[in-house]
């Protein structure tokens, strides 16, 4: 690989890292021969992705912390496990997320609090504790949030989901003016659909026959979503600060409008 894509030597930690894009990015960044930190609310399944990036023959090293990040003091001490174990924090993937469908009278404002407490106010704490890390080591670093086309479009029957997105659109622009005098890069990334465990339950899509090389296509890899991260993480990413970056395929245009 071109030595400006690498993540070679770099510590990344990836929320919501127990299936889907968080352990794909998990499994491609020790690939690559960066050092991961697997987290999630579930330890016994952290725990598996890790051990399978350390029995394997990747050149980077895992540890499993177990991590809620609705709660600033599990995100205080899932830092703190990463600098005893790695010295540093490089990046900071803000991956963990969750939503369900439901019709706006329909949510509920627990179910509200909540979307908005695990999206929004989870990116919060995990971008404000990794960055004052980032600020007091060597280097800065880089944070890398997950939005969805749901915050940059809207969606039918995820206001709750869409809302809190919108925000983590904004708050990346917002943090990258603030960051980028620390040496620290923030930028996020907006998937569309992408064929993982949780579409599939929650939406009744199979994403088994997913082709990558087919352009024409209306859903994504979480390989793909990997690619964009690991981008952004390096060094060929130095010019790109407080973007979102829309990985949707082909653009919803209709008739009119082509």
């Amino acid at each position: 690989m071109l030595e400006q894509f690498s993540v070679e030597g770099k510590t990344a930690i990836i929320t919501g890292s127990s299936q889907g894009i968080g352990e794909v990015t998990a499994k491609r960044f020790a690939d690559e021969g960066a050092n991961v930190v697997v987290t999630s609310r579930s330890q016994d399944k952290i725990d598996e992705v890790a051990d399978e990036i350390n029995d394997s023959d990747r050149p980077g090293q895992a540890i499993a912390v177990e991590c809620d990040v609705r709660e600033r003091d599990s995100i205080e001490a899932l830092v703190d496990a990463t600098v005893e174990d790695f010295g540093r924090v490089d990046t900071m993937i803000n991956n963990a997320g969750a939503s369900f469908m439901a019709s706006f009278d329909d949510i509920s404002e627990n179910g509200w609090k909540t979307i908005v407490d695990i999206n929004l106010h989870g990116t919060f704490h995990c971008s404000q504790i990794a960055g004052q890390q980032m600020q007091e080591q060597d280097g800065g670093g880089t944070i890398i949030n997950f939005a969805s086309v749901a915050g940059t479009m809207g969606s039918r029957y995820m206001s709750h989901y869409g809302a809190a997105k919108a925000a983590v659109v904004n708050l990346t622009t917002s943090l990258s003016a603030e960051y980028a005098e620390e040496n620290i890069r923030v930028n996020c990334i907006a998937p569309g659909l992408v064929g993982t465990p949780g579409v599939a339950s929650q939406m009744g899509i199979d994403p088994a026959d997913v082709d990558r090389e087919d352009i024409a296509k209306d859903m994504g890899l979480p390989e793909e979503i990997a690619d964009i991260t690991q981008f952004l993480a390096s060094d060929a990413a130095s010019y790109i600060v407080g973007e979102t970056i829309t990985a949707q395929g082909v653009p919803p245009l209709e008739d009119s409008q082509l």
